[in-house]
């Protein structure tokens, strides 16, 4: 028996601000697009494993500034390598299903869920939950969140920043 197929899952969209198109339709193409869950943690492990990190990401931390260029290979690797370890650290399940793609083979877009602010599965929420984070091989549209980013996701993400400046480890 082969490994699970992936399920592909459509992410409804609401009424986004107009401010979310004008920064770049391709890239809201995409995101807003049919996109496949990585459901089991092995899933994951095979796509990070096939992931390019010289392929020109854009590495965002939804609530942040978005950023202007595409980060470095050796940057890539190591937000891969961060993300991976708060995932397992903080998403208490026996799968994984908060991160999607819209091609396992060729990504062009990744959203990765925060496994602390994972909103209503149904989509019947009133704000749509938007990703922690977004790798996207175009540069990103200006995403707000509806709700205020935690103060540990900011401190983790400038632990990031400072591990990408050889300055010291991730914040938890």
């Amino acid at each position: 028996m082969g490994a699970p197929r992936p399920v592909l899952i459509h992410i409804a969209m609401t009424h986004p601000s107009p401010r979310q198109f004008a920064q770049n339709p391709e890239f809201d193409a995409v995101f807003n697009g049919t996109l496949v869950s990585l459901l089991s943690w092995e899933q994951l492990d095979r796509f990070w494993a096939k992931l390019d990190p010289a392929g020109g990401w854009y590495l965002y931390a939804v609530g942040e500034p978005r950023p202007e260029s595409a980060a470095d290979m050796e940057h890539v690797i190591a937000f891969v390598r961060e993300i991976d370890a708060l995932l397992r650290r903080e998403h208490h399940e026996d799968y994984c299903g908060i991160v999607y793609t819209d091609d396992p083979d060729r990504p062009s877009l990744v959203k990765i869920y925060d496994p602390n602010h994972l909103g209503t599965s149904c989509g019947s929420a009133k704000h749509r939950i938007l990703p922690g984070w977004v790798m996207s091989r175009m540069p990103p549209s200006d995403l707000t969140p509806s709700h205020q980013v935690p103060q540990n996701r900011r401190r983790w993400w400038q632990g990031f920043l400072d591990i990408i400046r050889g300055s010291k480890t991730a914040h938890q």
